[in-house]
């Protein structure tokens, strides 16, 4: 049975699972969870080295080296996971699967202590995981959901959605942090239960959107399941190379998400190292980023609609490069909370425009789109690899934060070269060639 393109309640379904896990990425990875982390294994007596199973690491590594393990397991695996999904039509199910796995491991993190550390680490990279997996599934339904000149309205809803959930989310857990001593908790205890509340809140509302996606039918084809998933892969690859607009669009966007993710995963770091924000000062801030980000997301979508996709990315590229420049000159005060609004605006709408754009991009005459996303999750994973990275080795070569600016921008620099290739339009009609 085909999907109706364009239904309101499969719409609706699709953008809740948004507002469901994105509290993951808004707790775990940005907010509370980095800074309670540091917090249990802060021993400045032995340089906050860490035992983890009989090594001795400082705390601050094995940290980035937790979130470096999400990030490559998640690329090795995307591509495997999702042909097979395509190959047995069974998307929905793996979904499913990421879906448990990534919540049921933020829920654990609930158990993480000084004495659980390596449990812990554990269950933060599981988690990570299974969010990575469950969001190349999710955005491989936007085509098989809406026609291609929604793409950019359903997309920004989507990423709206989510900011909205993920902040309503974290006010809650920050009164519990906040307040803690009012309410008769510990400041850890209050930062373990928003561990918890993050799995219950991701898996409740995820099954909502599964209530509500389409059902992919499984494919009557003979062989086993994982050869012909790799078979499925190797097809999608060949298809890509025969594709230079969906080529130029992937260097692309490989070089502009660099620096956008690693400022997004780095501003915390900066603000605490170069600025010298207070936490409070800090997390204010957070919500103040995720709140202009849903005006962003919509600002750019107009944008798109009247100039075309490639024309408002390259828009929301150069502001990321102007967001460089600023960053290198910045003082605590008013010109740092300009700074943040300027991140949260087009952090927004250039993730929520490259996803639409993409789609837009892929073969309309094809029908494995969760292999063709995996390709842009394993763009995205890896360029995250390389642009964290690279602003650590620069850090720690010249001694400023702020000269990892300049890799930052050079890299949006490189990407407008690519974009530029890409005729710029609202709709377009790509077609894999005979």
């Amino acid at each position: 049975m085909q999907t109706i393109k364009n239904d309101p309640k499969t719409i609706n379904a699709w953008c809740t699972y948004d507002w469901a896990n994105s509290v993951y990425s808004l707790t775990i990875t940005t907010a509370i969870f980095p800074e309670y982390f540091l917090g249990i294994t802060k021993n400045e007596a032995n340089g906050n080295l860490v035992n983890f199973f009989g090594f001795l690491i400082p705390n601050t590594v094995l940290y980035s080296w937790a979130v470096s393990i999400v990030f490559l397991v998640a690329a090795i695996m995307s591509p495997f996971l999702t042909s097979i999904a395509d190959y047995s039509g069974q998307k929905k199910s793996f979904m499913k699967m990421s879906c448990y796995v990534g919540a049921l491991a933020c829920a654990a993190l609930y158990f993480l202590d000084e004495n659980t550390i390596e449990f812990g680490v554990l269950a933060f990279v599981l988690a990570g995981i299974g969010y990575s997996s469950s969001i190349v599934f999710y955005n491989s339904y936007l085509p098989e959901i809406a026609t291609e000149d929604q793409y950019d309205r359903i997309s920004a809803k989507g990423y709206t959605w989510g900011y909205i959930g993920s902040i309503l989310l974290l006010i809650i857990n920050l009164i519990c942090v906040i307040f803690h001593e009012k309410i008769g908790i510990t400041v850890g205890f209050a930062s373990r239960l928003s561990f918890l509340t993050v799995g219950v809140w991701w898996f409740v509302f995820g099954q909502i959107s599964f209530m509500g996606l389409p059902k992919v039918q499984e494919k009557n084809n003979s062989g086993h399941m994982l050869t012909n998933g790799l078979k499925e892969l190797n097809k999608v690859w060949k298809n890509i190379r025969k594709l230079p607009l969906l080529k130029r669009f992937l260097v692309g966007f490989f070089f502009y998400n660099m620096g956008v993710q690693t400022v997004m995963y780095l501003a915390p770091l900066f603000a605490k190292e170069v600025i010298q924000i207070e936490t409070e000062e800090l997390i204010g801030t957070i919500l103040l980023i995720q709140l202009v980000a849903i005006a962003g997301a919509y600002a750019l979508n107009v944008l798109s609609n009247k100039v075309g996709n490639t024309k408002a990315l390259i828009t929301g590229v150069i502001v990321w490069i102007l967001i460089c420049c600023m960053g290198y000159v910045v003082q605590p005060g008013l010109s740092f909370y300009i700074l943040a609004g300027s991140i949260g605006f087009v952090m927004g709408g250039v993730q929520s425009l490259s996803r639409a754009t993409y789609s837009k991009l892929m073969p309309v005459n094809t029908k494995d789109h969760a292999s063709y996303f995996s390709f842009f999750d394993v763009v995205d994973k890896m360029s995250i690899v390389l642009g964290t990275f690279s602003y650590g080795l620069i850090r720690q070569m010249t001694g400023d934060m702020r000269n990892s600016l300049i890799a930052l921008g050079t890299y949006f620099v490189i990407s407008i070269f690519f974009l530029r290739l890409i005729p710029s339009k609202q709709v377009y009609d790509t077609q894999l060639p005979e």
